[in-house]
């Protein structure tokens, strides 16, 4: 058997659910109790950049970047840049363990003036388990891991409105083949995926002056389920919606100022309820409100809409937002600040962001900083995201200069 050096770190990252056990209770009271969305893999759904990660993790209509495979692929055919590069990184959870990390290394290349093609690697480190027998011996230690390979395309179908794909291999390592009292050998999860995302952006006039108002859409994360067992049935990956919109306006030569508004919905089974102590002839739970979680990823995607045990509320309430808002001085220095909100019995999440971005010359860098709302105890104080990006055409024009 084996311990984990954090257990707390293992519930949040590993999605061995158990049956929720609210009793005889009315939808109406249901609505009201924890009952967060559990999948697997979660990293696939942390900001892996800083620039929408100090913007309350908006991103899905903002200008393109670098990064725009995690926000939305179909941005980079708008891209201005020929080729570009960047490299993201964000300790993690340093408020439970010292040695979480997550790095994101993210590239494009335009093809023509309609498509360009994007590839990333998120790479999730998640510190030092230690291994012991029944008796507390020690029999080693291994350092889980868990990394998704992008590939993405991306086309311009008019002059304001794109579209983009992603596939996207995933791996997650928690284990080490390490064998459990419980679930028997385990070995590594691997699952496949693919993104399927949209991109309109069009010229306006705000109080006299011009502005660009953009939409935008992604599903990404549509894959195979993931298991880390032979005998342990396979859990959804984090399927995720996001719909937003943004505003950016000029107010001057020198300055712009950008908002942006970002809805997620994540489309993976909402847990049911259970009657207590009772199983049916196969010795399973019996669900008392809500659907069964254990169906085929089209039909989880589908009923995510309205299986809640407590109803369209509830449903609502598994809506996260984020607002944020982004600031240039002459295209060279950036303010940013955000705001992200989850409801508290989906998962408790809600946090201000800020950050700055500093362009120079051939490189960029940015930074992002989370402050909690709940206090200094919360897992996410003193988040931090560092991110260093390479312009391949300032580097060219340069060169050609001299």
């Amino acid at each position: 058997m084996f311990s984990f050096k954090n257990i707390v770190v293992t519930a949040l990252l590993m999605s061995l659910a158990a049956p929720a056990l609210f009793g005889q209770l009315s939808s109406k009271e249901l609505a009201g109790q924890m009952n967060a969305i559990q999948s697997a893999v979660p990293f696939l759904t942390i900001a892996p950049d800083s620039r929408a990660g100090a913007m309350g993790d908006a991103g899905v209509a903002t200008d393109p970047d670098i990064n725009s495979m995690h926000w939305n692929p179909a941005k980079y055919a708008f891209i201005d840049e020929e080729m570009g590069i960047s490299l993201s990184y964000t300790p993690w959870l340093r408020t439970l363990v010292p040695d979480i990390n997550l790095a994101y290394l993210s590239f494009f290349r335009r093809l023509d003036r309609q498509q360009v093609i994007a590839a990333s690697l998120r790479y999730f480190s998640l510190g030092e388990i230690v291994f012991t027998n029944q008796f507390g011996d020690y029999q080693g230690q291994h350092t889980p891991n868990e990394f998704a390979i992008d590939a993405g395309y991306s086309r311009l179908f008019s002059d304001k409105f794109s579209g983009g794909l992603a596939f996207r291999f995933i791996r997650s390592d928690l284990t080490g083949g390490a064998v459990s009292s419980t679930s028997g050998e385990t070995k590594a999860g691997i699952a496949f995926a693919a993104d399927v995302s949209a991109y309109y952006q069009t010229d306006i006039q705000v109080s006299d002056k011009d502005a660009k108002l953009s939409f935008g859409a992604d599903i990404s994360n549509i894959g195979t389920k993931i298991s880390y067992t032979q005998n342990q049935d396979a859990d959804f990956i984090p399927i995720n919606l996001r719909l937003g919109g943004a505003l950016k306006m000029n107010l001057d030569p020198y300055n712009t100022l950008t908002f942006a508004l970002d809805f997620n919905k994540l489309l993976v089974p909402s847990p049911p309820v259970y009657y207590q102590d009772s199983t049916n002839a196969a010795g399973d739970p019996v669900i008392h409100y809500g659907m069964d979680p254990n169906v085929s990823v089209p039909v989880g995607m589908f009923r995510s809409f309205y299986d809640a045990p407590g109803g369209f509320k509830e449903e609502i309430n598994e809506i996260m937002y984020s607002i944020g808002a982004e600031y240039w001085y002459r295209n060279q220095f950036a303010i940013r600040g955000g705001y992200f909100h989850e409801n508290q019995n989906k998962g408790n999440r809600k946090f201000f962001t800020l950050g700055v971005g500093l362009k120079l010359n051939v490189f960029a860098v940015d930074f992002a900083y989370l402050v909690p709302t709940s206090g200094r105890q919360n897992p996410l104080a003193n988040t931090m995201r560092f991110t260093l990006s390479f312009n391949f055409d300032k580097y060219k024009n340069q060169n050609a200069g001299n």
